[in-house]
């Protein structure tokens, strides 16, 4: 089965074409369905674009049998003389060097408002809670004894969901899963409303599900929105110094559009700018998934274990939730801690839209926005730790 790019259809393997429709699938979802068509889209192109061989856009270095290519590394002498191609030089300078990922959570940050979990500060239990499943798979890829201590980081990593933490320590820690990993995080990111529901309704009872919370949340004030993104980014960077890079982007982007005075910066940062950075993201990614990596026996358990990652994240915050309200006179609706895997906006979508079928008066949306913005830091701190520690 594994074989099976190996064999050659004129200038294209059965695994190109595989690939090629798999390219095509991903266009129709993003297309058609909606789902996440902004990195869909940009990432079937890519592995359209790396699956017709003689095309020369990307050309990976040779690998040994069994192992995962990597691009091939070069400049603009190199594409002269056709050495590699033009995706080459975006993987190179785009995301070997993690200024594409870093970028896009400056145009994240002027995009977040972290006004319910400042209003909440409950709200990063239940984003840490929710890490749980980083840990879990990362235990599980690491004792299978098929990936590497660096791999199976990576793996873990996407129990956070969030893509550019994911993409920034995949790059420095084990950039030949790139493809398979980023593919898989934000594919499934893409899934949370399917993902999510049975899980949720697995782990809570009706009665939880119905807790009533009240729809305001208390207003936060200009003075908090400007204190919160530099105190986050000082304590972070004290703390866990590998995290500066990705919190202190996070954070320089909100600064910029809350502080009231660098409206156009901060409106730059997450508007335009932010929406080239990504599609040249998805592109690159997308032309990381030739057939050899694909097909390839690692690539197919991470798209399992990604599930369990997710699982365990979802678990996680539900827990998190259910031990605070041991605590809490006034009970909060466990639903919102789901919401602690940084899907944004989709898992705090999830947590609205299942609290009304459970008790129609629940408006949970913003309550579940404050871990769901909690999880985003949670995650870069997580990714952090793993690059100062392995």
């Amino acid at each position: 089965m594994f074989g099976l790019y190996e064999m050659a259809f004129g200038g294209l393997t059965w695994g190109n074409l595989l690939m090629l429709f798999i390219g095509g699938g991903l266009i129709y979802l993003g297309v058609a369905r909606k789902m996440e068509p902004i990195l869909l889209v940009p990432i079937g192109i890519g592995i359209m674009m790396v699956n017709i061989p003689f095309a020369g856009l990307m050309v990976y270095a040779p690998a040994e049998p069994g192992a995962i290519p990597i691009p091939a590394s070069g400049g603009l002498k190199e594409i002269a003389e056709g050495k590699i191609g033009l995706l080459n030089l975006l993987y190179r300078y785009g995301l070997e060097s993690q200024i594409i990922p870093l970028l896009i959570f400056l145009g994240i940050g002027a995009m977040s408002d972290f006004s319910p979990a400042i209003a909440r500060p409950s709200s990063f239990m239940f984003g840490a809670t929710a890490q749980l499943g980083v840990f879990v798979v990362f235990l599980i890829a690491y004792l299978t004894g098929l990936f590497s201590i660096n791999e199976a980081i990576c793996i873990g990593i996407i129990g956070g969901s969030d893509g550019p933490p994911t993409v920034y320590l995949t790059v420095a820690k084990a950039p030949q899963l790139l493809g398979p990993i980023t593919l898989v995080a934000y594919s499934y990111m893409a899934l949370v409303p399917i993902l999510q529901p049975p899980i949720i309704r697995l782990l809570t009872s009706k009665k939880e599900r119905q807790i009533y919370m009240k729809p305001q949340i208390r207003e936060v004030s200009k003075l908090e929105k400007v204190i919160f993104p530099i105190a986050v980014f000082v304590l972070s960077a004290l703390l866990v110094p590998a995290s500066a890079p990705l919190i202190g982007m996070l954070m320089f982007g909100n600064l910029l559009s809350v502080s009231g005075v660098t409206d156009r910066l901060g409106a730059s940062a997450g508007g335009v700018f932010v929406d080239v950075l990504t599609f040249l993201l998805g592109m690159t990614v997308g032309a990381m998934m030739p057939a050899a990596v694909f097909l390839n026996p690692k690539t197919l358990m991470i798209i399992g274990l990604a599930v369990v990652a997710f699982a365990f994240g979802t678990a996680g915050g539900i827990w998190g939730a259910k031990i605070a309200n041991l605590f809490l006179k006034e009970k909060i609706n466990p639903l919102i801690g789901a919401a602690g895997v940084s899907a944004v906006p989709m898992a705090a979508r999830v947590a609205q839209v299942e609290g009304q079928k459970a008790n129609p008066r629940n408006f949970l949306l913003m309550h579940a926005m404050g871990p769901n913005m909690a999880g985003a830091i949670a995650t870069s701190v997580v990714a952090g730790i793993f690059i100062s520690m392995v």
